[in-house]
């Protein structure tokens, strides 16, 4: 009986995939890209007992990848089977895999990189006459062309390999596709480079584009680790770095015995890393096992999470750790890359070697402390002390410093009196709810009112960094970055503000654990504007003037105040110093208001100010100087020099005025004002934006008091 329809189709058939669909899909899960590719071959030159690798590259190793070496080299009779899978001179029966000491056992890598590209193979051992050439294909021999032989030619050459690698993924064009620019591939290939260079710093490495006159990496040979990471990733990481050694009690590895009667689960390990004083934008972690370059999330964890308590947030270490494992307790078979390996007891290895580098970096800051001891400038650092118990991590605040001992979970240190901290910088006083306006903000209704101006506190949102990509800028910024002092930011950041001592010199108190500071806010208040007005370059808010006063008559006032010495030796007369002042500054109004927002009209009307920070009101009585400074004081011919001295002298214009000697009235409005700024709106800055330089230790952040050394006084009274 018929029915409507067509009927249901039954199961696809099973086939046999062809070998070389087979070897194709192969050899993209082993060969990603040139890098993957590199690492494959630089670890068979190092099995093959090298002293010397080149690599050379095109278009990102893309067009051609080559890397020569001085190795043991290979026999003319393995040629024929140098590029079949599964075929390698590493192991010879499963057991081997349990004892491995080399970096290759699959027989895969030669064969994958045959399959995507066009192999080729120059090789000579120290016992032939000759070197001997031979093209791949597919996994087999091939001819260089067409009509001619595929067997092995003999060819002048060294001892050693070089191998090269031609159009790769020519015949996959989806892989091709997939990857990043040549530069972006370079790049990884220069990183694969540098890591082994710094594990193998006895190999001489280099690596170059081809018709680039100089190499991108090299290393001499005949080194130590330490010194490959200074070459290579330069002096300062290296002047930072601290060594951390770390085993079981097995004793070492350095030359394991495979018999039943050594303990399987012994291991050593090796760690060099940065000390609190180095900062980084991105963790740089390099990690080796048994001399093979692997990646391990869980003990890059266990490390940041070290460095987390003791860095500010945003930076990072630079970290290398080497690992020795007894063969019997390594599975190095997890994936064809070799880039993930499992062994035993990971978690007992993990808390073990965090707890060496956590004691080296505990003992550093107790050395720095010792080394600080008498000094009236000793910044102390409040550091999160990390405990590991089965992979789960407590944080807790040491206030005595005292790092020397591991406390257990449940166990709490009692803290002597002289090291108790009373205060604590996110309390907020009532009179920073009622901010005092200066006189010259209170509108005309209001003092026919009779009324004062009490304005709003201060709610502004936080002051974001723009993005820019002029160099000049990027080269500003990266500058106070690595000029920063980690042990005064650490102050600045969790300090109390305890009071004005002198209003006219810029003195204030302010408090940091169990020490008391005399700082000059003036100096930092220079900084933190500078730093502001460069961490907002280009989106800076503005402040409106109205009515607008003339540039020319502004810069007229400044120049008539200056001395008459000062303004005779530059043989002009004040009038025609005005005029060049003026041409200077009006003919780079373009360029000051689209990245300053300093508007001046056609006119020659100043119509807007920037606003650096608000809530804060730069005194206008200021404004002239700094209009004229802005002609003689700014190098206009560079850009990064042009843009630092327009904010160093915006910096100056914002920065609250010195003038020692002269007689407070703390009942006068405009004193109450300043001084209602500078507690509540300047040093709130400096605990959120300031990144203090150590040119501010040398003479305005001072150490006037400590608890303990005064509990000392009392006690001998």
């Amino acid at each position: 009986m018929s029915q409507d329809g067509p009927e249901p189709a039954g199961p696809l058939p099973i086939r046999k995939l062809q070998e070389s669909l087979i070897n194709k899909i192969a050899a993209g899960e082993v060969i990603q890209r040139p890098a993957s590719a590199l690492k494959e071959l630089i670890e068979n030159c190092l099995d093959a007992g090298a002293t010397s690798i080149r690599v050379v590259a095109k278009e990102g190793g893309l067009k051609l990848l080559q890397i020569q070496d001085n190795g043991s080299g290979i026999r003319k009779a393995d040629l024929p089977i140098l590029a079949e899978r599964f075929t390698t001179s590493k192991i010879s029966t499963f057991s081997d895999l349990s004892k491995i000491s080399t970096y290759g056992f699959r027989g895969e890598a030669l064969a994958s990189i045959s399959h995507v590209s066009h192999l080729t193979v120059l090789t000579k051992t120290a016992s032939e006459p000759c070197a001997w050439k031979a093209h791949y294909s597919d996994g087999t021999l091939s001819p260089s062309k067409p009509g001619l032989s595929a067997e092995p030619k003999p060819s002048a050459g060294n001892d050693g390999t070089v191998i090269t690698i031609e159009d790769l993924f020519y015949n996959t064009p989806t892989r091709l596709s997939a990857l990043k620019s040549s530069s972006d591939e370079y790049a990884r290939i220069l990183d694969v480079v540098t890591k082994y260079a710094i594990h193998n710093p006895t190999v001489a490495f280099s690596c170059k584009k081809i018709g680039s006159s100089g190499s991108e990496v090299s290393t001499p040979g005949n080194s130590r680790v330490p010194d490959a990471i200074r070459l290579l990733f330069g002096s300062t990481i290296a002047k930072e770095l601290l060594t951390s050694k770390a085993s079981s009690n097995a004793g070492s590895l350095s030359q394991p015995d495979t018999s039943d009667s050594q303990d399987s689960e012994a291991w050593s390990a090796e760690a060099h890393f940065t000390s609190p004083n180095h900062q980084a934008k991105k963790t740089t972690f390099l990690l080796f096992i048994n001399h093979r370059l692997v990646e391990s999330p869980r003990i890059k964890k266990s490390i940041e999470s070290i460095y987390s308590a003791i860095l500010p947030k945003g930076s990072y270490p630079f970290v290398y750790l080497s690992i020795q494992i007894d063969p019997r307790s390594i599975d190095v078979n997890v994936h064809p890359t070799k880039q993930t390996v499992h062994f035993l007891n990971e978690d007992v290895i993990t808390e073990q070697i965090a707890d060496s580098i956590q004691g080296t970096l505990n003992g550093r800051s107790a050395s720095d402390k010792g080394n600080q001891a008498g000094n009236s400038r000793a910044f102390p650092v409040q550091v999160k002390q990390v405990i590991l118990v089965s992979n789960l991590y407590y944080k807790r605040y040491d206030l005595d410093l005292d790092l020397t001992t591991a406390l257990g979970p449940s166990t709490k240190k009692k803290v002597a009196s002289q090291y108790k901290v009373r205060t604590s910088h996110h309390d907020r006083t009532l009179d920073s709810m009622f901010p005092v306006a200066h006189p010259s903000q209170i509108t005309n209704t209001q003092k026919q009112s009779g009324t004062q101006a009490k304005g709003q506190p201060n709610t502004s949102k936080e002051i974001k960094e723009t993005e820019c990509y002029l160099a000049s800028v990027i080269a500003l910024r990266a500058n106070i970055l690595a000029n920063r002092h980690i042990r005064l930011s650490d102050m600045l950041t969790h300090h109390v503000f305890v009071g004005i001592v002198d209003l006219n010199r810029g003195l204030s108190l302010m408090q940091h654990s169990t020490r008391l500071y005399l700082v000059n806010h003036i100096a930092l208040a220079e900084e933190l504007f500078y730093q502001l007005a460069l961490r907002q370059f280009g989106n800076i808010n503005r402040i409106r003037l109205s009515p607008s006063p003339p540039l020319s008559e502004l810069v007229r006032i400044a120049v008539d105040a200056e001395d008459e010495e000062r303004t005779q030796c530059t043989g002009l007369g004040k009038t025609d110093i005005t005029k060049v002042v003026v041409d200077i500054v009006q003919s780079k109004s373009g360029l000051l208001q689209e990245y300053f927002h300093l508007g001046i009209s056609e006119k020659g009307l100043v119509e807007t100010l920037p606003l650096l920070l608000k809530g804060y009101t730069p005194n206008l009585d200021k404004l002239p100087d700094f209009l004229m400074r802005l002609g003689p004081e700014v190098t206009w011919t560079d850009e990064q020099q042009c843009f630092e001295g327009i904010l160093r002298e915006l910096a100056y214009f914002y920065t609250p005025s010195a003038t020692p000697g002269a007689t407070a009235d703390p009942d006068s409005e405009q004193e109450k004002s300043e001084r209602w700024q500078i507690e509540h709106v300047l040093f709130p800055a400096f605990r959120k934006y300031l990144v203090p330089t150590s040119s501010l230790l040398a003479r305005d952040v001072v150490e006037i008091a400590d608890l303990p050394e005064l509990y000392k006084v009392f006690e001998r009274c």
